[in-house]
């Protein structure tokens, strides 16, 4: 019996080992520093009230939390991928735990007296327990790599647990900075203005536009003494940041379901996500235009336009300038509320892409009557990348 149950042991251990994937530990400790981003972006939200510039504190208090909320989302995703591939690994390894499982408990099963006795006698008896000291260090070693894989499990499922919970307490912060923020952009006296408004001239053209090319295309021939931005725009290409935290979910000019392509880029984004210029830019055009909800038309530089659509609010008056990183506006769509957040948002992080970014910002750069692919000058960084398949 008790060579039988040895030869159970060997048979059970005979699989090829797994090779042992990275931890979780590193995606847990890259969303546990997010949250701390979070947590230190909400905390100045009280001195961001009490600045100078509120207008500039509180965009680095929402663009904090929101960059924040973007590495927690990633880390979330690639904690949850762990947990997922870990429970897989497990699924492959059922049936070799079982029988390992079975052959432990047989062998503590077995009487003292037979586990001392062999029927073929003394020598035989030497070997099989040569062959069970052989066979336990194998099982500790499955056994604790076991635990180290329960370990990471319970590691991840509580960083899904404190995520959620922070995550709730802090909306109320950042929803109060946004409301603010709205506040302080129409109570800013400072904006510097290089022209003045035509109300009419710029209502006559949105009317007789039937599209938003049609539409820049008109404002590009505007006549106005804008003074644009000395900076060196050209020299920028390649380097600009992009407005928003989301995924680009449709690139230059490819198609979207009904067949329809446009010359710019679909951006992703969650609810109320901040849009800043990424440039210094007077504005050129701000309001609702056909079915592109509110619209922010910039102008980077002479003979360039910067055009943002699908803004629920949009900040600023035609003819002021902004600095690089100035607000425009903000996307719309509502937030779970707070009791919800945090749950919904781990949720929509294990699902990854686009997911929980239920908002879209069109985003297009001309040059003259020529649309360029915001791909040669924007970048994407780790936060905000293209969808993957």
């Amino acid at each position: 019996m008790k060579m039988r149950l040895a030869l159970m042991l060997c048979a059970a251990l005979a699989a090829p080992a797994w090779s042992q994937p990275s931890p979780a530990n590193q995606a847990v400790a890259e969303a546990e520093a997010a949250a701390a981003l979070l947590r230190a972006a909400i905390g100045q939200l009280a001195d961001a009230v009490a600045a100078d510039d509120q207008v500039t504190a509180l965009t680095e208090v929402i663009r904090g939390y929101e960059l924040g909320l973007s590495a927690l989302r990633d880390g979330l995703r690639q904690a949850t991928a762990r947990e997922a591939e870990l429970r897989t690994r497990f699924e492959a390894q059922r049936g070799q735990l079982s029988r390992v499982l079975g052959a432990m408990t047989a062998l503590q099963q077995s009487p003292e007296s037979t586990m001392l006795l062999h029927p073929a006698g003394g020598l035989a008896n030497a070997r099989s327990g040569m062959i069970l000291s052989g066979v336990t260090p194998g099982l500790r070693a499955q056994a604790e790599a076991l635990q180290e894989d329960l370990d990471e499990i319970a590691t991840v499922r509580q960083l899904q647990a404190n995520a959620a919970g922070m995550l709730g307490s802090g909306l109320d912060s950042v929803q109060e900075a946004r409301r603010l923020l709205a506040s302080a952009v129409t109570d800013r006296s400072s904006m510097p203005l290089r022209y003045d408004e035509d109300p009419a001239e710029l209502q006559a053209l949105r009317d007789a536009a039937d599209s938003l090319e049609a539409f820049a295309t008109g404002i590009a021939r505007m006549e106005k003494d804008v003074g644009a931005p000395m900076d060196d725009f050209e020299g920028a290409q390649g380097s600009l940041p992009l407005p928003v935290v989301g995924t680009v979910l449709r690139p230059y000019a490819e198609p979207d379901a009904a067949g329809v392509s446009r010359p710019g880029w679909v951006i992703a984004t969650a609810p109320a996500a901040l849009v800043q210029t990424p440039w210094p830019a007077t504005i050129r055009y701000r309001g609702p235009f056909l079915d592109y909800g509110n619209v922010m038309i910039t102008e980077p530089a002479r003979g360039y336009l910067m055009i943002f659509a699908g803004l629920s609010q949009v900040f600023g008056e035609v003819g002021d300038v902004l600095k690089a990183g100035d607000p425009v506006g903000l996307m719309g769509g509502a937030e779970a509320p707070a009791q919800e957040f945090g749950a919904q948002f781990v949720l929509d992080a294990a699902r990854g892409a686009e997911a929980g970014r239920s908002e879209s910002l069109y985003l297009e750069l001309r040059r003259g009557n020529e649309t360029l692919d915001p791909a040669d000058w924007f970048v994407l960084n780790p936060v905000v990348d293209p969808q993957q398949d």
